[in-house]
């Protein structure tokens, strides 16, 4: 578990540089969001989580603030989550989560890029059963037994507990999210989650060695500079 959050973390540093429309990506997933569980941090976990998130990415509070306005009903945009799945170069496995107004163009843009990097766009289902939908809470900390009771105590099925460099995680099936987070805010009080998401990790990972690399690169690339893509998950271990 933690290699490939690792490996994410890192793919994820890497491709920061092309993520220039961060905020109009928060600002449609905080939509989103909301439109879904309600616009009160308080009563909604997930949106919560996710706008905390934005701060620590510095995303103005009045991105957030139109966001949420939009979902109160003032403005009529209307996205809607797709996901595609496929193989990049060298084989790794690739899933982009979007939301989209457009699902026609949305699956035009996402294909072009596979297309121009020589990789192939599957079906739904075509490599996602090769991942765990994980909700991921970390937090500093050095009470692993502690956690792992008080998960329990709340009837959490907790998937993996790492406690590393005074930092604990905690990884679980991706339904639990809200249930995991809350069992930890009742046991410890109000914590400063380092990491706070659902995130889609590989079961194994695929070594990408020689010109792999670059087009795999140039493929996220693509991908993150795409407005209706708001996260790329892969299996890629790049030497």
């Amino acid at each position: 578990m933690g290699r490939a959050f690792q490996n994410r973390k890192e793919s994820m540093a890497k491709t920061a540089a092309a993520k220039t429309k961060v905020y109009s990506k928060y600002g449609r997933e905080i939509y989103v969001c909301a439109k879904q569980g309600g616009v009160d941090p308080n009563g909604n976990l997930a949106l919560r989580g996710l706008i905390e998130r934005a701060k620590k990415d510095q995303v103005p509070s009045h991105v957030i603030e139109k966001a949420l306005d939009k979902a109160s009903g003032v403005g009529g945009e209307d996205y809607e989550p797709a996901r595609y799945e496929g193989f990049g170069p060298g084989n790794v496995m690739v899933i982009v989560e979007c939301l989209t107004d457009n699902p026609n163009r949305t699956i035009g843009d996402v294909r072009a890029c596979f297309t121009k990097t020589k990789s192939k766009l599957g079906t739904p289902g075509s490599v996602s059963h090769m991942f765990d939908h994980c909700a991921i809470l970390s937090f500093a900390g050095e009470d692993e037994e502690g956690t792992l009771e008080a998960l329990m105590e709340a009837d959490v099925d907790v998937t993996d507990i790492e406690n590393e460099e005074g930092r604990i995680t905690v990884f679980a099936p991706h339904t639990e999210y809200a249930k995991a987070k809350q069992a930890l805010i009742d046991a410890f009080g109000e914590l400063d989650f380092e990491t706070d998401e659902i995130q889609f990790l590989p079961q194994t990972t695929t070594p990408v060695e020689g010109d792999d690399v670059a087009s795999f690169e140039k493929l996220l690339d693509m991908l993150n500079e795409l407005d209706d893509v708001q996260n790329v998950y892969h299996s890629a271990e790049l030497g």
